[in-house]
């Protein structure tokens, strides 16, 4: 993707208008985004390429006036009122900001409908695109205030941050007795019912809001998707975009309502086709946990445009992750990190990757530097019981766990690690509650989805395990973890033949990766599985039990025959996973460090070939030598046996198998053949 020089001119101009609106309207962490991407634009080498290509001087947009007369008026005579306004909102003083424009006895006269209806009503929430319920003024209320949409926007958001802020204070401690996740914002209702009777007023009959800007459509849809009412909250996201696209803080509400990669792509064409949507795409995607080659290539087209972005190197790192090539994210956050040292954003998922790969130095580095920039923020926190947590320290970590939802009850990655603590400190309760409040934060976290399976499999509940685990496993199909976990929990319900249907995906979707599943806290990396393509002993071992549980050995046979073979990387039938029709592909190659790192089980001249010798692949050895015996091939039993003591694992019964194998040799008159 290569730019013009005018096209970058005018993309400078469109990032600094952001950042300077954004400001206005004290949406800080769209402002930052804004600034940030447009400092990592390349600089222009001399004056002329950043005059425009229409020969007019340039302006900065801190000055540009407001291109509709009528709204430019207001906000001239409204500039004192505005400038205290914000300055109350940046001190947080929200109650005094709105009433700057909004005093609670003007909002009771123009809201005073007792009997009119709110904002949205919960048997419209399943009802696709909707027109919302909008209330109106009563017939003897007060006719809307004029106010320009810039201090409109600024008073009612404030009124909005003020809910927010009391329903923090109203919630109990977290996780205490009294904490139930269930206060809400009490300022919704009168924000919402304010901006539908100022939609209502301006809606046209085909549906359109006369000189609207695009803010308000977006606090109106923050609103609705705090009422999780997501089809019209989307509704107006939409509309919000298409009017003033550089706002990401809408693209933002927009992802968190997409739980689907089909939801995204049927919003992605009624969205504005620019470069922010190309941005809104990448970053959702990445969410959804996608890592395909039109992803990578995406980001480097814009990485191409914003070569130090710290956003899209942040999505580069992600996309590693999720690739589960934890060196490559590991490398691309550590750069990030070195390029922007001070930046918070995103660390705790660089700790979840130091902490799956072992790395406690590094881990220790980055919990001083997050301390030492800001040790209350929740992504500090986080890094910090990461850091415990590896330390085994877990009462410790669960501290600064806390710490992080106190500062942020939205802190998904805070809930989904606590629950693993919990699982370390068997308090499967806990667990079960921090798990679920994630959920509640996000429902595309497949992490806390599988925690949940985990716990209840500790509860040997069976059933409920396994509902968790196939929810897992819908977010991340292609992860071999989570359809191990489905086929062991329902070879424990004692279905076999869907057990085994699972493990066979499990298979099939490990090829595609290098490395192990990065869960969070207690997370290993790979097990016992080797180099690129090959399969997890584990998994073959299992397959193959549950075919002998069955009775159909010769299937069991083929299975520990392959997880045999893994030892020296031998290649699988595709014709005995019975998916031959599915081809197994690899992303990049492996790399040796893995190999070490994985139980010890790589072989002396392993080099990356196979896994060498394992528990799954001695067991496996152990049933085709006693097969062999029971089926009389005495001489495959011999060398099985043989083999078994030379391996060194459980080295006793090897060496009786090969006495018992031998007498028997001695009695049929084999043995002088195969001395």
């Amino acid at each position: 993707m290569a730019l013009s020089a005018q096209e970058i001119s005018q993309l400078r101009s469109a990032l600094q208008d952001a950042a300077v609106k954004c400001s206005e309207r004290c949406l800080y962490q769209s402002a930052k985004w804004a600034a940030e991407l447009l400092n990592a634009l390349p600089e222009t080498d001399t004056v002329d390429d950043a005059t425009p290509a229409d020969g007019s001087n340039y302006t900065s947009p801190i000055l540009t006036p407001n291109a509709d007369p009528e709204e430019a008026a207001l906000e001239t005579k409204e500039l004192s009122k505005y400038l205290l306004a914000k300055s109350l909102f940046d001190c947080k003083e929200f109650d005094r900001c709105a009433a700057v424009f909004l005093p609670e006895s003007l909002l009771s006269s123009v809201l005073s409908s007792p009997s009119e209806t709110t904002v949205s009503t919960p048997s419209q929430r399943s009802k696709g695109k909707a027109k919302a319920v909008e209330a109106s003024p009563a017939s003897g209320a007060a006719p809307l205030p004029r106010l320009s949409q810039k201090s409109l926007f600024l008073a009612l958001y404030a009124k909005f941050m003020s809910g927010e802020k009391r329903k923090n204070e109203e919630s109990e401690m977290v996780m205490g007795p009294q904490d139930l996740g269930t206060v809400v914002n009490k300022q919704l209702l009168v924000v919402g019912r304010y901006l539908a009777a100022w939609f209502k007023e301006r809606t046209t009959t085909d549906d359109e809001v006369l000189g609207s800007q695009g803010w308000l459509e977006y606090l109106y849809g923050m609103v609705l998707a705090k009422e999780k009412n997501d089809a019209q909250a989307m509704d107006y996201f939409v509309r919000s975009v298409h009017k003033y696209p550089m706002n990401w803080g809408c693209w933002l509400e927009m992802t968190s309502i997409i739980s689907r990669v089909e939801e995204l792509n049927q919003i992605a064409r009624h969205c504005p086709q620019n470069i922010v949507s190309f941005m809104f795409h990448l970053h959702t995607s990445l969410e959804l946990y996608q890592q395909t080659p039109n992803l990578a290539n995406s980001l480097a087209q814009l990485l191409s445009i914003f070569p130090t972005s710290s956003f899209l190197l942040t999505c580069n790192a992600l996309l590693a992750y999720h690739a589960k090539d934890l060196m490559a994210a590991e490398h691309h956050f550590s750069r990030l990190l070195s390029l922007h040292p001070h930046r918070l954003d995103s660390l705790d998922h660089y700790s979840n990757i130091l902490y799956v790969l072992n790395m406690r130095p590094k881990l220790a580095f980055v919990a001083h530097l997050c301390s030492s920039v800001d040790k209350f923020r929740p992504e500090s926190c986080v890094v910090i019981g990461n850091y415990y947590s590896l330390l085994s320290m877990h009462e410790k970590a669960v501290q600064y766990f806390r710490r992080a939802l106190t500062l942020d009850r939205s802190c998904l990655s805070a809930w989904t690690l606590m629950g693993h603590e919990y699982v370390e400190l068997k308090n499967t309760h806990a667990a079960i509650e921090s798990y679920r409040r994630a959920v509640d934060v996000n429902r595309r976290d497949y992490r806390a989805w599988y925690g949940l399976g985990q716990t209840y499999e500790m509860l040997e509940m069976h059933t409920y395990s396994l509902w968790y685990y196939k929810k897992a496993a819908g977010l991340r199909p292609w992860d071999g973890k989570m359809w191990m976990a489905v086929g062991s929990c329902l070879q424990k319900m004692g279905r076999e033949r869907d057990g085994i249907k699972a493990l066979k995906r499990a298979l099939l979707a490990d090829a595609y990766y290098d490395v192990g599943s990065s869960f969070g806290s207690g997370g290993d990396l790979l097990g016992a599985r080797g180099a690129t393509g090959h399969m997890d002993p584990e998994i073959l071992l299992q397959i193959a039990a549950m075919y002998d549980q069955l009775g159909e050995e010769e299937e069991a046979k083929a299975y520990m025959e392959l997880c045999v073979a893994q030892e020296e990387g031998g290649a699988a039938d595709a014709n005995n996973l019975g998916e031959s029709s599915v081809m197994i592909h690899t992303d990049s190659p492996a790399s040796e460090d893995y190999a070490d790192r994985e139980d010890g089980s790589a072989g002396a001249d392993g080099g990356g070939e196979g896994t060498g010798v394992t528990a799954a692949t001695s067991k496996a050895r152990m049933w085709l030598a006693r097969f062999a015996m029971r089926t009389s091939d005495y001489t495959t039993a011999n060398r099985l046996a043989t083999e078994l003591c030379q391996d060194g694992v459980e080295v006793e019964e090897a060496k009786a198998l090969v006495r018992e194998i031998r007498s028997r040799m001695e009695a049929s008159g084999m043995f002088g053949s195969d001395s």
